[in-house]
């Protein structure tokens, strides 16, 4: 197991400037005693792409929970725009502005496709007709087949859905846990280009991957985690070429990603 130290400066290349989402040295876990995350430190500022990655276990999609009210934060904060929003329930965060994409069980497969985005606004649904038009403006491909259950999509296009859903509400901020995963290679460079097109769109975007070498290559600053504690950031591209972080984690993660995915090279996963 690598001895990890944390890092002296955990948000090496943020601009300067107040943080749309900041997350301060979190601790936080699932069950009583036991810490997945053990002084987590994010910031994101507006207009940014900002990756997690990290080894299995190292507490990725933990921390997205935590942002998202999921996982109690035992101590640490969380802010958004300045306001402290730690340990605020889901329901709050959406109407609040921040959106989540969970890996699995993201869409409603017994509704149609226009069903589950109606599910996305739900709070707001006086504003529907005028969020389906932004929403498929990004996601063209959904609107041909908004009366299809969701049930009988792709991955991928379930991915597209549970993403479209998440940005009914117009956040701020959208958290995405590993959108890439099970996917077929040509799903998942469609999966990064459409990540970026929202993020281009003006939505803020935390994003945690697995496939960690084409995270780093979309995003303007990334995380990598290890043991629940920050252990290298920079700007994603830097990254890829660091010499610790190549060595002690981007092989790694390769090797990961091919043991835990075995239907990730597989096109019918994804028929």
């Amino acid at each position: 197991m690598t001895t990890v130290t944390r890092t002296t400066d955990p948000h090496r290349g943020a601009p300067a400037g107040e943080p749309l989402l900041f997350a301060d040295d979190l601790t936080a876990g699932y069950l009583t005693g036991v810490d997945i995350l053990r002084g987590c430190s994010l910031v994101l500022h507006p207009g940014e792409l900002v990756g997690i990655i990290g080894p299995n276990g190292a507490g990725k999609s933990t921390l997205l929970k935590a942002l998202f009210g999921l996982v109690s934060v035992r101590s640490g904060r969380v802010t958004l725009a300045g306001a402290d929003i730690t340990n605020a329930r889901a329901d709050d965060l959406v109407r609040r502005g921040i959106g989540y994409v969970p890996q699995t069980n993201n869409v409603f497969p017994s509704l149609t496709i226009e069903e589950n985005l109606q599910m996305g606004l739900y709070q707001a649904p006086a504003r529907f007709a005028a969020r389906l038009e932004v929403v498929l403006g990004l996601f063209p491909e959904l609107g041909p087949r908004r009366r299809l259950r969701a049930g009988s999509l792709s991955g991928g296009e379930r991915q597209m859905v549970a993403m479209a859903r998440a940005l009914m509400m117009e956040p701020s901020v959208i958290l995405l846990d590993e959108p890439s995963a099970g996917l077929s290679p040509v799903r998942q460079d469609e999966t990064f280009l459409r990540t970026r097109r929202i993020n281009k769109a003006g939505v803020s975007v935390v994003i945690v991957e697995q496939n960690a070498r084409r995270c780093l290559q979309i995003c303007d600053r990334a995380y990598v985690l290890d043991q629940g504690t920050n252990a290298y950031s920079g700007p994603g591209r830097q990254l890829m070429h660091d010499p610790k972080v190549v060595e002690l984690y981007l092989g790694t993660l390769a090797t990961d990603v091919e043991r835990d995915s075995p239907t990730a090279h597989d096109d019918t996963a994804d028929d």
